[in-house]
């Protein structure tokens, strides 16, 4: 019942180890390349995980991909590409932590988007995690470590990244469904590859064609190019499996208890503060986060 707790837990942890990777490559590669290390080496990996799990339990079904699948899929990939370079901007607008936690804005879009798009239903305890969760956002998007006023900026910048990630998270969920005849994990892995495959190959065909000086500079930092490729296919594999069980604006909600390990990767690993109002936000993150799994 509690699976898709686990697979959130695991996938806020390596999304945060994944994001401060990511702030790193940034001072040297530009957004595009930035968004590139995230698929790159996750397409291979999504495939030998999609092969262990077809060793480790076979199954005799017969994968067959609709129309539907295919359209959510790309649909997806665009999405998740966006919400990406919108993340990468957050990076150089605020502080790391409440960059991410801006983005976290997608619980509550995909709460609307879900109930009034994709016919997903939230009880009233449910909805008031979301909304909690949604003011710790407030919170966290008026504080800064040297601008404790307002930015319009970053909170747009924020809310059309949660805004991406929503939309992402929710059509992978339409797209797990659509394989109803194979098992939960292996629905999820099938998505995997397919967003993740399709995500790298238009990346790089662009960069290819416009960007060479990118894929240069990627190549020199390869290491971390990495590293940032396998915590963010963990970090998907985590998400696209959770999505698949339980509705998205649950599983996002409880996601947010990713800023907890970002504000730990933010203070010991970046040496950055924050201020009250920070601090006041990740609590009710935490509160929101108790609600909804008990929703």
């Amino acid at each position: 019942m509690f699976s898709w707790v686990l697979f959130t837990l695991f996938a806020a942890f390596t999304q945060a180890w994944r994001n401060a990777f990511q702030k790193q490559l940034s001072s040297t590669v530009d957004s595009f390349g930035v968004t590139l290390s995230r698929f790159i080496f996750a397409f291979p990996l999504s495939l030998l995980y999609l092969w262990w799990l077809y060793t480790v339990e076979p199954t005799t079904e017969i994968t067959y991909f609709s129309s539907r699948f295919l359209i959510y899929v790309i649909c997806a990939a665009i999405a998740q590409i966006f919400a990406t370079l919108m993340m990468i901007k957050l990076f150089h607008q605020k502080n790391y932590a409440i960059g991410v936690g801006l983005a976290k804005s997608e619980a509550i879009l995909a709460a609307i988007l879900g109930v009034t798009f994709f016919g997903q239903y939230l009880s009233p305890f449910a909805w008031f995690g979301v909304l909690l969760g949604a003011f710790a956002i407030y919170l966290l998007s008026k504080g800064g470590v040297q601008n404790s006023k307002f930015s319009w900026n970053t909170f747009v910048i924020g809310i059309l990244s949660g805004l991406f990630f929503a939309i992402t998270l929710l059509l992978v969920r339409e797209a797990t469904l659509e394989l109803n005849n194979l098992p939960v994990l292996h629905r999820a892995a099938w998505v995997l590859v397919s967003v993740i495959g399709l995500q790298s190959t238009i990346l790089l065909t662009y960069l290819s064609l416009f960007k060479r000086a990118t894929l240069i500079k990627m190549y020199e930092r390869k290491g971390l190019v990495f590293i940032i490729s396998l915590s963010g296919c963990l970090a998907s594999l985590g998400w696209f499996t959770a999505t698949s069980m339980q509705t998205a604006a649950l599983v996002t909600t409880l996601g947010q208890v990713e800023m907890i390990f970002s504000l730990m990767i933010s203070a010991f690993f970046f040496k950055e503060k924050l201020v009250r109002t920070d601090h006041w936000g990740l609590f009710w993150i935490i509160v929101a986060a108790i609600i909804v799994i008990w929703a």
